[in-house]
């Protein structure tokens, strides 16, 4: 069943055939660095209309690895002296959270890039649930171009999960205010910023953060197929952290093609389209530090527990980033992300001499196979949702 693959690596190529035959996945593509350099390997058809393979090259949406791009970003301009990750809310975008449960004056840029701002997950919104995690929903407001400040009165919509400092709790909405703190930082559009931070000084020719109009992609890419919505007739209302699996539509309902989709409701949280090899070339810089200063370095991987979070079981978090122990007590970092319809995987030893970078073109069966790849590589899987 393999498409694509080098020679070598057995052990993953067993995982592609298993990815596609047994696990779900209509394609995904797998690259792997280190001293011995590059192996890619892929399965399944990138589109099964054409029968076209995936190959290296292609664009993906990465999903929240763009909240190491965000944090990156940030961090750059601190080096700069425009801003510094004590500055509140507040500071920068006064009256932002008027009107809401939220205090703007002790909300830090730090704790926006570290999820401990206290905002809530914004996954959980009623207006995001309506529009994008509901079948019917996603079909009529797919392109939708969202506007910044509705992005941001969606982040506020939810009471707070604690205080500012106080707990872990994983908010897109935080990642959403970073970026338009860039935005009023230097007067420019975040897409930009990230432009002139990260993707030019790294040298990523595949890479970008989409113009909020944006729904497609700018070079070869993989089809995307998504059905992990909620059932039709499920109120938002409804709907918990903890319940949430309960409530999903019934598996067995055939997927939707996503592949051409507004993801302008991530705005600094997770719209960045990019590529396996840039993805590897930026992983590699935030684990070395070849992209920031040494105080900004330490910063981003400054972590925190992320225990009793609905999330990531034994990881902890830095600033857009993570660290995850293994079960043979190895430490990864990296970063992992999915939307509607993708799941990207990029990972790798804390010297930066082993990276693995995955995708799947899907959002249901990722985590069983990017585990999986992880224990062919480093001994031991590790990658489950807590609890």
């Amino acid at each position: 069943m393999n498409d694509f693959h080098s020679s070598g690596r057995p052990k993953v190529r067993e995982i592609l055939d298993w990815a596609v035959t047994e696990a779900g996945a209509p394609s995904l593509a797998v690259r792997i660095q280190d001293g011995d350099g590059v192996w890619f390997g892929s399965a399944g058809l990138a589109d099964p209309l054409t029968g076209a393979r995936r190959v290296p090259g292609e664009q993906l949406n990465v999903g929240s690895i763009a909240k190491g791009f965000t944090a990156a970003t940030v961090l750059t301009l601190a080096a700069e002296g425009r801003l510094t990750l004590e500055d509140t809310v507040e500071h920068w975008l006064p009256g932002s959270m008027d009107d809401s449960p939220y205090d703007a004056t002790k909300i830090t840029i730090r704790q926006l890039l570290a999820n401990t701002s206290g905002l809530f997950a914004t996954g959980m919104a009623k207006k995001f649930q309506r529009r994008v995690n509901i079948r019917s929903g996603f079909l009529k407001h797919r392109f939708d171009a969202w506007e910044r400040q509705d992005v941001l009165r969606v982040a506020l919509s939810e009471p707070p999960v604690g205080r500012p400092g106080e707990r872990f709790f994983y908010s897109n909405g935080g990642f959403n205010f970073a970026a338009a703190i860039v935005e009023q930082v230097t007067g420019n559009t975040f897409e930009s910023e990230v432009d002139r931070a990260v993707v030019r000084p790294l040298g990523l020719a595949g890479t970008f953060a989409r113009d909020r109009c944006e729904t497609g992609y700018r070079g070869r890419h993989p089809r995307l197929f998504s059905k992990v919505f909620l059932r039709e007739g499920v109120q938002p209302e409804e709907v918990t952290p903890d319940n949430w699996q309960t409530k999903m539509e019934d598996p067995a309902l055939p997927p939707l093609d996503t592949t051409e989709c507004s993801n302008s409701w991530a705005f600094g949280a997770g719209d960045v389209v990019s590529t396996l090899d840039d993805v590897t070339s930026f992983l590699r810089a935030m684990i070395t530090g070849d992209l920031l200063p040494a105080a900004q370095h330490a910063d981003m991987w400054t972590t925190v527990p992320t225990t009793g979070a609905h999330w990531l079981a034994d990881t902890r978090y830095g600033l857009g980033v993570y660290e995850l122990r293994l079960a043979n007590g190895v430490v990864l970092r990296g970063s992992s992300g999915a939307s509607t319809g993708t799941m990207t995987l990029a990972m790798g030893t804390v010297d930066g001499s082993h990276l693995v970078t995955a995708h799947v073109a899907n959002d249901y069966s990722g985590f069983p196979i990017f585990d999986r790849l992880l224990a062919a590589e480093f001994g031991a899987g590790g990658l489950r949702l807590e609890g």
